[in-house]
């Protein structure tokens, strides 16, 4: 059960909202709790125990965080809890990928190799066990008190609204409002504002956008024009934005129905104007998390530039690892992190002084081309997409399924996706904000326009989800 269907629209959602707002302020936290199991449980179903897992052991490992123990003790308890949360995480995640790397080593030396089943990844374990992990963390350094109640800690790592695609909640910026927070009528409208604003990016832009991308990387090597090969990436850059920013718009918007403040989590990153300011507005959460628990403490600037650079390797590496188990999620990462050392020097310094559209197009095209790293499963189609992305086929005209989806709405789709990657709404408000000083009836006007946009956009997202549109759930790696 994912946001974007039918079942939650207008089954789960309306009937948890109805009876979170029935049960009462002293049970809605325990309420909220079961409704997030039971959403968690209708996908994963067994795999809800490994959820419950993670809140036993790490309630267990908070309490154990005494703050009148000796330091050795704590630091002792913080390096086991970290240990069993990165454990888990490994044995779902990467045991297969590990085994897939070592078991030719092992033949190579012949050493019967190890056999090992496939192992099913938990959908949402790399946002609920960085969500655990600042939970400790933030216990350890004091930044937050422990929570002695487990429905709590309960709460905040299996909350359904950020659960299975972010952002990356960190425990001290939701623990006082799990302990208590406030509810209104303007908070719940614009909970509702978000949500539809963000279906609508996922289901009417990344789902267009999408169905472009797979049908262009479905395609043999040996089919692939140039032009081809550029539109199906150009597709897929604007499908995983508007899909990874729309879930975070819903999760915030959700969060809001619920008396929730999340953090933004996207800020229009393809209007960056260099990778630093990129990574500053894409997935805002995991950037944060990333800095703040992993490149401060391993010394961040204030070592050094070779120290500077290292620690920005090692932090992109395994970023890029954390997005998936392949070589070509670690080579993704690091592709940021040698372009993050760069502009430190005297790229950087080259880079600021070129005008502003030429720092665009720079961006645009690292961050593009890296997005087949992220997109190809293996290194060899990367090879061949790369092959293909610059001139090198033997396809002379575009493929005959590609051109039939060339139509009237794919190309409106796709002029709507580019302009609104664009802070175009922001600045519409402003402009609307303005002249509102000025003459107060075009708020008024302003207001009811809004609200016949959004809801058209609501019928448009429940049309194509009715007739089971192509709704693709592409977190399925993390």
């Amino acid at each position: 059960m994912v946001f974007s269907s039918i079942i939650f629209l207008f089954l789960f959602l309306p009937l948890t909202l109805i009876l979170y707002y029935l049960v009462g302020k002293t049970f809605r936290n325990s309420f909220l709790l079961l409704a997030s199991l039971f959403f968690y449980a209708w996908g994963e179903q067994f795999y809800v125990f490994v959820m419950l897992a993670s809140i036993g052991m790490n309630y267990v490992f908070g309490m154990l965080l005494d703050p009148k123990a000796p330091p050795r003790k704590q630091k002792m308890v913080l390096m086991f809890g970290v240990l069993a949360n990165l454990s888990l995480l490994i044995f779902f995640k990467y045991a297969n990928f590990l085994l897939d790397n070592i078991n030719p080593v092992l033949q190579a030396v012949s050493i019967t190799p190890i056999d090992y089943p496939p192992t099913h990844l938990p959908i949402g374990i790399s946002f609920f066990t960085f969500q655990a992990l600042s939970y400790l963390i933030d216990v350890y350094k004091k930044e937050t008190t422990v929570q002695r109640n487990v429905f709590s800690l309960g709460l905040y790592i299996a909350s359904f609204p950020q659960l299975i695609a972010g952002p990356i909640v960190r425990y001290h910026d939701v623990a006082r409002q799990i302990r208590q927070r406030t509810h209104s009528f303007a908070h719940f409208s614009e909970g509702i504002e978000r949500f539809i604003w963000g279906l609508s990016k996922k289901v009417l832009l990344a789902n267009s956008m999408g169905a472009m991308a797979d049908a262009v990387f479905a395609l043999e090597s040996t089919t692939l024009t140039t032009g081809t090969a550029w539109l199906g990436i150009i597709c897929y850059t604007l499908q995983i934005y508007f899909d990874f920013s729309g879930y975070s718009d819903m999760a915030i918007g959700l969060g809001k129905m619920f008396g929730f403040h999340f953090l933004e989590n996207f800020n229009y990153p393809y209007i960056s104007r260099s990778i630093q300011e990129f990574w500053r507005r894409w997935h805002i959460s995991l950037s944060n998390w990333f800095r703040d628990y992993l490149y401060i403490p391993l010394g961040g600037n204030r070592l050094g530039n070779k120290r500077t650079a290292a620690n920005l390797i090692i932090v992109f590496l395994l970023c890029g690892l954390w997005h998936g188990a392949s070589w070509n999620f670690i080579l993704w990462g690091l592709i940021y992190g040698v372009f993050l050392v760069a502009e430190r020097g005297k790229f950087g310094e080259i880079l600021r002084r070129l005008p502003a559209w030429l720092q665009h197009c720079y961006v645009l095209f690292i961050v593009i081309n890296a997005w087949v790293f992220f997109r190809v499963e293996t290194l060899d189609g990367v090879g061949d997409f790369f092959s293909a992305l610059y001139g090198n086929t033997h396809a002379f005209s575009i493929y005959p399924m590609i051109a039939i989806k060339l139509d009237l709405i794919f190309v409106i789709s796709l002029f709507t996706g580019i302009l609104i990657s664009c802070p175009l709404f922001p600045h519409i408000r402003e402009r609307v904000r303005i002249l509102a000083e000025r003459q107060p009836q075009i708020e008024t006007a302003a207001l009811a326009l809004k609200l016949l946009l959004l809801a058209g956009l609501m019928l448009l997202c429940v049309g194509q989800l009715a007739i089971g549109s192509y709704n693709p759930f592409i977190y399925f790696r993390f």
